[in-house]
């Protein structure tokens, strides 16, 4: 006879307990604790490099840049994660007034790997698009100069960019900002390239 092992579901409350004296992040997924991989030197340098550039771009526009500790609540699918960069529009909204929890990135930024990549264009971006201020969702690729561009129109319609070119420039359009990829992907080693 075969058993199957039981799934034990969590409230938000026990997740967020647990999170604040756990070792390495996890993510809540409606009931679930998913614990998150570590990430590569080349994840880290490319949101490094994004961020470095967009930080100084924005600077008195009244927008604030959080990285990856700062979590992010999705109510509609019961989602806590942790979006590689966020960018605020105004002042972050905190959920149940925490100081480690935003509801209200206008523009993500996530740096997929081979684990993630299905889930980061997938069912996470449907988390993402529920979010009433979001309107720019950036996927960067940490084998190969690539770089997919959601942005959402004022008939509320998802358009996407995606660029391959370390010449090409990415423009966002919720924000007055433009890079060229080749200053995201400065300093990245491609000798762990995705099969």
């Amino acid at each position: 006879m075969v058993t199957q092992t039981q799934q034990r579901y969590y409230t938000p409350e026990e997740y967020l307990e647990l999170e604040e004296t756990a070792e390495n992040k996890s993510e809540y997924l409606d009931g679930r604790i998913v614990p998150m991989a570590g990430a590569s030197l080349n994840h880290n340098r490319l949101i490094l490099n994004f961020c470095l550039y967009l930080k100084p771009a924005l600077r008195g526009q009244g927008y604030e840049v959080f990285m990856s500790d700062v979590r992010l609540w999705i109510p509609r699918y019961r989602v806590y994660t942790y979006p590689n960069v966020m960018v605020i529009q105004g002042e972050p909204v905190l959920h149940e007034n925490r100081n480690d929890t935003v509801t209200n990135p206008l523009m993500i930024v996530e740096v997929w790997s081979k684990s993630t990549k299905n889930y980061d264009q997938g069912d996470k971006f449907d988390y993402y698009r529920s979010i009433l201020e979001f309107r720019e969702y950036v996927l960067i690729d940490q084998y190969k100069v690539n770089v997919k561009h959601f942005a959402k129109t004022s008939e509320g319609k998802w358009l996407l960019t995606e660029y391959e070119s370390a010449e090409t420039v990415l423009s966002l359009s919720a924000l007055e900002f433009q890079i060229q990829l080749s200053e995201i992907y400065e300093g990245i080693k491609f000798e762990n390239r995705e099969e």
